[in-house]
């Protein structure tokens, strides 16, 4: 089944959409697992990239809810995001890990790790085990090459802080499945 707009409303705030998200199911071509971890970031947010409005670095994150927004980070690592809210505002969900249920071997492959806990526990981690591309920004989530399924029960879900930041830091917009050892770092 894929996702409807029903199912999760991307309309809603940023941090709403990164709680619901927390136990999903998330595949890219087949490829991928169970939502662990996000983080909400929002256009009034300093920390989040559309705080200097639109570029065309993140012109996507202004574009419909619902999409992908994937960007380089470091310069090296393909990071995705939902995009959320009323278009023209600024806002998504970073995908910061995930918990590797299908196509394990490809995640090993792709990776070049032996560690299952280490094959999506982070968000350029995952955009490596799931083949994250640019080509891949503005595209619908509801569409191949993604599959969303959203989590059949609620989940434990704990929150705190974002990391890897260094504006805002004490935002708890961090959200994480609670116990799961698949998270990209404890929460405090």
């Amino acid at each position: 089944m894929k996702y409807a707009v029903s199912a999760i409303d991307f309309l809603r705030p940023s941090h709403e959409v990164a709680y619901q998200l927390i136990g999903a199911t998330f595949t890219v071509n087949g490829v991928g697992g169970i939502i662990v971890e996000t983080e909400a970031y929002d256009q009034l947010d300093p920390a989040s990239h559309t705080f200097v409005g639109p570029t065309k670095r993140n012109a996507a994150m202004f574009g419909p809810p619902g999409r992908a927004y994937v960007y380089r980070s470091y310069g090296i690592h393909w990071c995705l995001n939902f995009v959320c809210e009323a278009e023209g505002h600024g806002s998504g969900v970073l995908i910061r890990a995930v918990e590797p249920i299908v196509g394990l071997q490809t995640m090993y492959d792709r990776r070049g790790v032996n560690n299952h806990r280490l094959l999506c526990s982070g968000p350029g981690k995952v955009g490596q085990a799931l083949a994250i591309v640019h080509d891949y920004n503005g595209m619908p989530l509801n569409q191949a090459p993604f599959e969303l399924i959203p989590a059949a029960k609620s989940a434990d879900v704990i929150c705190g802080p974002r990391i890897g930041i260094s504006k805002a830091v004490d935002v708890p917009w961090r959200f994480g499945l609670a116990g799961s050892p698949f998270l990209s770092r404890p929460f405090r």
